[in-house]
C-alpha cells in the first residue's frame, strides 16, 4: 500500500468533479450544490484526505485564524468568555488559536509573538494581564480586543468588559439588605478588576453609612487565597456576619474556612462570590454569585474583531471603543438575613 498522501486531485477524480470545486467545497464556499458537496466530502472521507492548510493559507494570503492570550488558563470564568467567541468566529468560518498569557506571574510575551509568526488576523486578551511592551506592540499589528479587563487600555484596540465595580456594589447591597452591617471583602488585589469590585464594595458600604465597618483582606483569584483570607476575618469577637469574594474561586475557599471555624453557611455567614461559573451553581454549594454575563463579553468582543477585520483596509486604524457589561446578580443558598442579635 502507497504512503503517499491523497491530493486534491484524488479527491476530484473520485468525486467526479474538477479539482477548483473541490477547493470550492473545502473553502465552504455556497456557491457549490448539496448533491456535489455531498459527493465531495463523501469522497475525501473514503481517501482521508485532509486539505493543507497552509499551502491555502499561502495562496489566499489569510490564514482565517484569531489568536487568543487567556490570562489564567485555571480560571473557570474565562471558558465562559472563549465559548461566546469561539462560536461567533467559527460561524463566521474563523477558528481561534489559545495561548496561556502568564509564566511564572509575569506576561509571557512569546506567546503574542508566536501569534504573529503564525500571521493571525486578530488577537484578543481574555482577562487581566499587566502591560507588556511585546503584547501591546502585537495588538498593535493586526485588529485587536480585550475581553474583561481593566488593566490598561491601548489606542485602537477595542475592550468589552463587565462593570465590576457595579456589580461588587449590587453584591454588597444584597447583603445589607439583608440586614448585614458587619460585611468584609476579601480581593483587592493589585489588577484592575480586583480594585474596581473593591471600590464597588467600599462605596456601597458608604452610601449605607457603614464607612466605619469597611475591612477588606487581600486575598488572588484561587481558592487557597481566599481560605487564608477568610481565616483571618473569621477569627475573634468581632468577626463579620457576610463576605463579599473577588470571585468563586476566593468564595469557595471561604466556605472552607467557615466550615473549618465552625460557622454554618448562610446561618451564621452569608458569603456571595463573583462571576456566576459552575462552581456557583453546584447543589452542595450553591452560591449566590454576580453574573458578568460573559458569554456576552466574549460574543461581542468576537464581533468587535471581526468589525476591524472588515474595515481592515491599510488605512490608519481607529481608537478604540470601550463597552461596559452590566452585571446581574444570581441569588442561592448562600446569603440569607443576618442572624438575630448580630447585625
Amino acid at each position: 500500500m502507497s504512503d503517499r498522501r491523497p491530493t486534491i486531485n484524488d479527491v476530484a477524480q473520485r468525486a467526479g468533479v474538477s479539482k477548483s470545486l473541490v477547493s470550492l467545497v473545502m473553502r465552504g464556499s455556497s456557491q457549490v450544490t448539496e448533491h456535489r458537496r455531498e459527493a465531495v466530502l463523501a469522497a475525501a472521507r473514503e481517501l482521508g484526505y485532509r486539505p493543507n492548510t497552509v499551502a491555502r493559507s499561502l495562496v489566499e494570503g489569510r490564514t482565517r485564524t484569531v489568536g487568543v492570550v487567556v490570562s489564567d488558563l485555571r480560571n473557570p470564568w474565562y471558558v465562559d468568555i472563549l465559548d461566546g467567541f469561539r462560536r461567533v468566529l467559527k460561524a463566521n468560518g474563523l477558528r481561534v488559536l489559545i495561548g496561556g498569557g502568564q509564566l511564572d506571574n509575569q506576561v509571557d510575551a512569546g506567546v503574542a509573538e508566536a501569534f504573529i509568526d503564525l500571521r493571525v488576523e486578530g488577537l484578543c486578551v481574555v482577562g487581566t494581564l499587566p502591560y507588556d511592551e511585546a503584547l501591546a506592540e502585537a495588538m498593535k499589528s493586526v485588529p485587536a480586543v480585550v475581553a474583561s479587563s481593566h488593566s490598561y487600555e491601548l489606542p485602537y484596540v477595542d475592550s468589552v468588559v463587565n462593570d465590576d465595580e457595579a456589580g461588587s456594589r449590587e453584591a454588597t447591597e444584597h447583603l445589607i439588605a439583608l440586614g448585614h452591617r458587619r460585611i468584609a471583602h476579601i480581593g483587592g488585589g493589585p489588577d484592575g478588576v480586583a480594585e474596581a469590585r473593591r471600590r464597588g464594595y467600599e462605596n456601597a458600604m458608604r452610601a449605607h453609612g457603614l464607612s466605619a465597618r469597611i475591612r477588606v483582606e487581600g486575598c488572588d483569584y484561587d481558592e487557597q487565597s481566599g481560605y487564608t483570607a477568610a481565616r483571618r476575618l473569621l477569627r475573634g469577637r468581632t468577626r463579620p456576619t457576610a463576605i463579599v469574594a473577588l470571585n468563586d474561586l476566593a468564595c469557595v475557599g471561604a466556605l472552607s474556612a467557615a466550615d473549618d471555624a465552625g460557622l454554618s453557611v448562610p446561618g451564621e455567614l452569608s458569603i456571595v462570590g463573583y462571576d456566576n461559573t459552575a462552581l456557583a451553581a453546584v447543589s452542595h454549594l450553591s452560591l449566590s454569585s454576580v453574573d458578568p454575563r460573559s458569554v456576552e463579553i466574549g460574543r461581542l468582543a468576537a464581533e468587535r474583531i471581526l468589525a476591524r477585520m472588515d474595515r481592515d483596509t491599510g488605512a490608519a486604524p481607529e481608537r478604540g471603543l470601550r463597552e461596559l457589561i452590566a452585571p446581574i446578580l444570581v441569588v442561592r443558598r448562600s446569603t440569607a438575613r443576618v442572624p438575630q442579635g448580630k447585625s
